[in-house]
């Protein structure tokens, strides 16, 4: 497990930002390598899915396996985080129908606006900023992210294109779930502290050595796939990014904190947790469904280069707001 972080009250919000900006220097240092051509397509491809299959799962296994069922469920957080999302989501739909996109268009929109990059970016780099003690209320996020919102996406752009709902979108939606290595990584993990089995040193000692290259290699991954990324639509695209660096947020912390009775160490870590940068696997999403790719692409660039100095000034608020 990673070391107690030092309380993040003790630093200033320049502190704060020179604590993050190692992160975001990798994301850079990713594209660089990418934009040179350093790192042509093929290896930016291969990098991301040896950290999606591996590294990351590897490192989701173990913290999840040293984590308590209490730790990863508790239910007023999730519906506090599901609320405040849920607004937002509805909040991009209108805008985009407001536009007259059609409804898939109108999905991926909302999508952009309250899926964070969570697994990439959020685990790695709240478990060494907020501590152990992060981890669990950041697995709740990306598990709300991953089985509900990627979910239900799904289910949008096809009931909208078939004209109605087939039994076959829920099991393509229960297929995706399944072989999604971050959802699986968890439960066994889970499952594992559940039965309260010893760990083996020597697979503990694999999964922290696999573990280890999770952090680098995501936030170097990240980077990379930014290279190929095109900041087209920007009006669209910033208004994506506000909904989710500043209206995600925003929305998170007045369900935590005013609406439901969140822990006061858990809400901070939703709040830091949701005012991360549009997640990479929307823009998968929306080129698979070939639903305003170029849009998803804009946003994501846009987002993470702001959201070096908005993650900054969350964290650093979290870190004082009387919870």
């Amino acid at each position: 497990m990673p070391q107690t972080a030092a309380p993040l009250n003790d630093f200033g919000m320049i502190d704060i930002f020179f604590k993050t900006l190692p992160f975001f220097a990798l994301i850079a240092l990713g594209y660089g390598a990418a934009r040179t051509r350093f790192f042509g397509p093929e290896a930016t491809s291969a990098i991301t899915r040896f950290v999606f299959y591996f590294a990351l799962s590897a490192m989701l296994f173990r913290f999840s396996a040293n984590l308590t069922m209490s730790e990863v469920f508790d239910p007023q957080f999730i519906m506090a985080y599901l609320l405040a999302s849920v607004v937002i989501y509805v909040l991009a739909i209108i805008v985009a129908f407001a536009r007259k996109q059609p409804v898939d268009v109108a999905a991926v929109e909302a999508q952009c606006a309250v899926t964070g990059n969570t697994g990439f970016l959020g685990i790695p780099m709240l478990a060494l900023l907020m501590g152990a003690q992060a981890i669990g209320p950041t697995m709740m996020v990306l598990a709300v992210d991953l089985i509900v919102f990627s979910s239900l996406i799904v289910i949008l752009i096809t009931g909208s294109r078939d004209g109605r709902m087939r039994i076959g979108v829920l099991k393509t939606v229960a297929m995706g779930l399944l072989k999604n290595p971050m959802i699986v990584s968890i439960a066994l993990g889970l499952a594992w502290s559940a039965y309260e089995m010893p760990m083996p040193q020597p697979l503990n000692e694999f999964v922290s050595i696999l573990g280890a290259a999770a952090t680098p290699g995501a936030l170097f991954a990240i980077g990379a796939s930014l290279a190929d990324k095109s900041a087209e639509r920007l009006e669209v695209a910033a208004w994506l990014t506000f909904c989710k660096l500043v209206l995600h947020p925003a929305a998170v912390a007045f369900a935590a904190l005013v609406v439901f009775d969140v822990e006061p160490f858990a809400a901070s870590v939703m709040i830091a947790a949701s005012s991360l940068p549009v997640a990479g696997n929307v823009y998968m999403l929306a080129q698979h469904y070939k639903a305003a790719p170029q849009r998803v692409s804009a946003s994501i660039l846009i987002s993470t280069t702001v959201s070096i100095l908005t993650v900054s000034a969350v964290i650093a608020w979290v870190a004082v707001v009387p919870v």
